[in-house]
């Protein structure tokens, strides 16, 4: 999914559609001359995205999404396209702006066909304008078959405003949804496009304000917002001359039960990789050795008992507890140790299938569940949890009491107010064991140089995201955990690139 060049902030469904009123009926722009605005826009996106295109397929509904299908098809018919456009729906329902559109292709003499698949099998491109965002039922009927039968053809597809069948404000496919190549959005981004089956269904995305003015956006408050690697340009800074590896903090990450030291330790070298000034481990004795072998630069110690743990908690500045921990009595004795300690506190793995065992708050802290271990937490389904992946994140920020990192395609990451960022970097290659566990260590190592939970989770995701993106360079399937390290360094360092 690419999102270059993209606003940052993100609006439901009902918020967009206030901007649009207020552009409209505040800042006196016709729904007409709007309308026009998007199909131009569609069509200098096909066109920079498909420039041999000549035969274009509009597939288009009866509703404003329709509209701006109309508009597109009849620039391109006007332009010297070969154009067709196959209706859904009956055109006498057409209403408002929609119908002045369809009344102008008409008028121009291109007119609508009857929907038929065998028509999508010799065409270029064709454009999905059937469902905007108002959608919020299953799709079914000559709908659901005509979304199939766009997604069995070979072209690419170009999809106005949304892909037709994706929620907009949870990015969940409402029965089935067109599988886009590209995907132009107007005024206000939407949520669901960059999370859940989002990514997977938008292609890259593109944006038009349609020239609305930016006073447009002062009454409609977004509370959510994309996080991409632009962050990392200025909120890593340059480090002092006369710093200490005391400045930059000390980490200890505590896990690795049998069978499991190697999280353990690739959650403390990703520490060490984004600068934390000192990393040490708390594993169990037999696999002291083991850690010092993989990266001598770490610390390890033997760790039995809580009594044994504490004067390295004492020591500790920041704590990371989960990778490899397991649920054994050990495993519970260490997460008891931390739990109250007033001190930031990253929890991953299985400290979080503890925790959902026997619930209590963690403030001050940062939790960083995947959808299985969400789910866990909120006594749910995984299907539940991506049913609204925004609702769930803020769940479970309320109920424990830390910042929430719900992992996944479009990670989500929210604050104490309620406000999510959702990354829009990472990458199916990174969906292996072992990832997870370079985020704890990620995460942990920027909060040991100062950041607050909330900023080091934002910038912790988008690290992570940003190395795996540049590691996948080399291909996607193989991609292992450990590729990211060279590339967490290179990227935690922005004044390398200036």
């Amino acid at each position: 999914m690419t999102t270059k060049n993209l606003p940052l902030p993100l609006f439901r469904a009902n918020q967009v559609r206030e901007l649009d009123r207020i552009a409209i009926e505040e800042m006196g722009i016709p729904g007409i001359c709007l309308m026009e605005r998007a199909g131009c826009a569609v069509f200098s996106t096909l066109k920079s995205c498909q420039p041999k295109a000549r035969r274009i397929i509009v597939l288009c509904g009866i509703g404003n999404n329709g509209g701006d299908g109309y508009v597109l098809a009849r620039l391109a018919y006007l332009a010297g396209y070969d154009v067709t456009v196959l209706q859904l729906g009956d055109t006498a329902k057409l209403k408002g702006d929609a119908r002045i559109a369809y009344e102008a292709m008409i008028a121009v003499g291109l007119l609508c066909q009857v929907f038929s698949e065998k028509k999508l099998s010799i065409v270029d491109v064709v454009v999905d304008a059937l469902f905007g965002t108002g959608l919020d039922r299953e799709v079914s009927g000559q709908w659901r078959e005509a979304i199939e039968a766009v997604n069995r053809c070979s072209c690419p597809i170009l999809s106005i405003d949304i892909p037709s069948g994706l929620h907009a404000d949870t990015g969940t496919v409402l029965g089935v949804a067109v599988r886009a190549d590209v995907t132009i959005r107007f005024i206000g981004l939407k949520q669901g496009l960059f999370t859940g089956a989002g990514p997977d269904y938008c292609g890259k995305v593109y944006f038009d304000d349609l020239q609305v003015p930016d006073i447009t956006y002062k009454s409609v408050k977004s509370t959510v917002t994309r996080l991409d690697d632009q962050i990392l340009k200025t909120a890593l800074p340059k480090r002092s001359r006369i710093a200490h590896k005391g400045t930059f903090g000390q980490v200890l990450v505590i896990g690795g039960d049998s069978g499991m030291t190697g999280a353990v330790c690739m959650a403390a070298e990703a520490a060490a990789r984004v600068g934390a000034g000192k990393i040490s481990v708390a594993t169990r004795i037999a696999h002291a050795a083991l850690v010092n072998i993989r990266r001598p630069e770490i610390m390890s110690h033997g760790v039995e008992t809580a009594e044994e743990l504490a004067p390295l908690l004492t020591q500790a500045d920041v704590i990371a507890i989960g990778p490899g921990l397991g649920q054994s009595l050990w495993a519970r004795a260490m997460l008891e140790a931390v739990k109250q300690l007033p001190k930031p506190i990253v929890v991953d793995a299985d400290a979080l299938n503890l925790l959902a065992k026997a619930p209590f708050r963690f403030p001050n802290s940062v939790l960083t569940p995947h959808v299985g271990e969400a789910a866990r937490l909120l006594e749910t389904t995984t299907t539940d949890i991506q049913a609204d992946r925004f609702d769930a994140a803020r769940i479970l920020q309320l109920r424990f009491g830390s910042v929430c990192v719900l992992k996944g395609a479009g990670t989500l990451v929210v604050d104490s107010n309620g406000t999510i960022g959702v990354c829009t970097c990472g990458n199916p290659g990174m969906a292996c064991g072992g990832m997870g566990d370079v985020l704890t260590g990620v995460i942990a190592g920027l909060l040991a140089q100062g950041f607050s939970t909330t900023e080091a989770a934002h910038l912790g995701v988008c690290l992570h995201g940003k190395a795996g993106d540049r590691a996948a360079q080399d291909g996607e399937r193989g991609l292992l955990p450990s590729d990211l390290f060279p590339w967490l360094r290179y990227y935690a360092n922005p004044e390398l690139k200036s």
